[in-house]
This record gives structure tokens, sequence and C-alpha cells, in this order.
């Protein structure tokens, strides 16, 4: 009882982050949003057994995928501040700050994958979960990963419908989340 009030709690900014999107089923954020769901049930499930049993295989394979979580968020979100501006405004209600990209960014770690911050989020769900591995967490991030997948797949029609051509073409020269893999 107890983890699904803390859940409703900490969905809460989640859903304040994500309410223009969340009416939205062709906007990526919508699917987006899902995601972020599972990843806060992995960690409220799994706080307790971040630090347990710290020198095994599994715990070592975890915080090797949420030290390279943080690696590619951070340059994902640097390279779109400094790469992914010009002087033209894009209108876009539905996009956050950050997200209104008027620049296809395609270098740096953008040159390798296309959508870091969600390959990003993806290493969080895993590596959350391996601390403490269940069926049902499984399950979760599973979903979790799905969703993700879904949020890159609208996001892409997003930005075809933008930068067009030249996004096409990137797609042919870059992995969705990891390079030379996906």
């Amino acid at each position: 009882m107890v983890k699904i009030v803390v859940f409703i709690i900490l969905s809460i900014p989640v859903v304040l982050v994500s309410w223009r999107s969340l009416w939205n089923i062709k906007s990526h954020g919508f699917y987006r949003f899902f995601s972020w769901e599972c990843i806060l049930w992995l960690f409220i499930s799994n706080y307790k057994y971040w630090f347990v049993d710290a020198l095994s295989v599994q715990q070592i394979v975890s915080w090797l995928l949420l030290v390279l979580s943080v690696y590619v968020l951070v340059a994902g979100i640097v390279l779109l501040r400094t790469r992914g501006k010009s002087k033209q405004s894009r209108e876009d209600d539905t996009l956050h700050k950050f997200e209104k990209t008027t620049e296809l960014v395609d270098t740096g770690i953008y040159n390798h994958i296309r959508h870091p911050l969600y390959a990003s989020l993806l290493f969080l769900t895993w590596g959350i979960c391996l601390k403490n591995i269940t069926l049902p967490l499984f399950v979760i991030s599973l979903f979790s990963s799905l969703f993700l997948y879904i949020t890159a797949r609208f996001d892409e029609k997003e930005c075809i419908a933008y930068f067009g051509d030249k996004y096409q073409s990137y797609m042919k020269r870059s992995k969705m989340f990891i390079p030379y893999l996906i």
C-alpha cells in the first residue's frame, strides 16, 4: 500500500511535465510518459536493493548501465542545447523547450545514435531492473522498453515532418539507440 501511495505522489510531477502530450496519442511524449511511469515503479520497487551485494556481477552490470545512462543523457542534452538551435523558432506546444531544435543535430553522440535521451532511459530502465530482478519487474522493464521504442518511432515521424529528407538520410547512417546494433 505504501508503495502505491508513493507511486501516486511521485507520479504528480511526471504528469505535470507530460500534460501537454497526454491528450495526443500521436505525440512521442504520450508514450514517453508511460515509460517514465514504468521507470518510476521500478525505482520504487528496487531502491532498497541498490547497495545489496555490491560486488556481484549483477550489481556491477547494473551500475555500469546506470552510469552509462547518465553519460548518454548529458552528452545528448549538451549537444541539443549547443547545436540544435538557430535564430528561427519552432512552434509546437507539445514539445518541451529543449526539444524545439531547429537544426538537425548529427554530430557527437548523435552521429552514432538518433535518440540518446531515450537510450539513456533504456539504460536506466535495465540498470534499475538489475538491482533486484523479479518476473513482474522484468515485465515492467519490457513495457518501458516497448514504450521507448514507440516514443522514438513517433519522434522520428515528427522529425521527418520538420526536417524532411535531411532526417531520412540521417536515419540511414545512424542507429536508434545503440551504435552498430539497434
